[in-house]
């Protein structure tokens, strides 16, 4: 455990132009409390997680206030104040859900934003957000006034970042157009390359960090599914996992299993390990719903992908 530990925190990076330094793979909780997205959560094994993730010497908690309406910040609050060291840990979180007669609708406005840092302050049990992102535009409020908002709360101590999430490319312009934006977090893995004619490049030139979300294309990169595979969650929905498609994933994630195999590790070590070696990428922030999951996940650290093995699954997954 001790020599595991030293590994993940030997692999501190720099997230862009910020201040924070945080291991190399964080902790995505969206299964963290996050009952309106997954079945049959259990708090307490969320907060069992989290745990293992920073007993581990992971310290990078990616959260955000529709992962369960607020519940998921509560729970990482709850285990942060137990442990009393907050200090040691970065924290992002997002909003811009509101639930508004029994429906959540998009707000970006300055005084909804500034209401939900406060409420999020409060369920972290914390007086500041290392990294605060707007969840998604709302199609309303000028992008480049929600990056203002943003750029406020961190001028106040509020946050100490400022980032975004799920904008197009013309959008991500219009929110960095005063030069605010350090963190964008997008869609991106192996099955979803979409971010490499766009968000990548246009990150590297404004020296922004890209953080994928759903690196393992919701566990599809796995491995652990079969063609009969059913889904009851929100990837019961998705387009990777229905038909011919998702055959043809399949036969690609096969391929990948293969290449792990020989290299001693299973399929989504690799899948991880190719994401960390792409340009704009500092961390990646893999979900979890169990601690035999987090820790098979941590042992992503331990991959060395040469280039010619990044090339080569790059094609994989053309």
């Amino acid at each position: 455990m001790e020599t595991r530990r030293w590994i993940i925190l030997s692999s501190k990076v720099q997230i862009g132009k910020t201040s924070m330094q945080v291991t190399k793979l964080g902790y995505g909780a969206n299964s963290v409390g996050g009952h309106n997205l997954f079945p049959n959560l259990k708090d307490e094994t969320g907060k069992e997680v989290v745990n293992a993730a920073l007993d581990a010497g992971v310290d990078f908690l990616d959260t955000a206030f529709i992962y369960g309406l607020g519940k998921s910040e509560e729970l990482i609050g709850e285990v942060l104040k137990e442990r009393g060291n907050r200090d040691k840990v970065v924290i992002a979180s997002k909003a811009a859900h509101k639930p508004v007669d029994g429906k959540i609708v998009l707000d970006n406005s300055r005084q909804f934003l500034r209401d939900s840092v406060e409420e999020s302050l409060k369920k972290l049990q914390t007086d500041h957000i290392d990294l605060f992102y707007v969840h998604y535009p709302d199609g309303t409020t000028p992008l480049a006034e929600v990056a203002g908002t943003l750029k406020e709360l961190k001028d106040e101590g509020k946050i100490g970042a400022v980032g975004a999430s799920n904008l197009n490319a013309e959008q991500l312009k219009e929110f960095n157009k005063d030069g605010y934006l350090e963190v964008f977090q997008g869609e991106y893995s192996l099955l979803k390359r979409e971010a490499e004619n766009s968000f990548l490049p246009y990150c590297v030139e404004n020296g922004i960090s890209f953080v994928p979300y759903f690196p393992l294309a919701s566990g599809l990169l796995t491995g652990k599914f079969s063609k009969d595979a059913k889904f009851d969650d929100i990837r019961a929905s998705d387009p990777l996992f229905q038909g011919e498609a998702f055959l043809q994933n399949l036969e690609k994630v096969e391929q990948l299993k293969a290449l792990a195999k020989e290299k001693g590790f299973d399929a989504t070590h690799l899948a991880l390990a190719w994401l960390l070696k792409q340009p704009a990428v500092d961390v990646i922030i893999p979900g979890a719903k169990t601690v035999a999951q987090l820790q098979n996940n941590l042992r992503t650290l331990d991959v060395d992908l040469t280039d010619d093995e990044t090339a080569k699954i790059s094609r994989i997954f053309s």
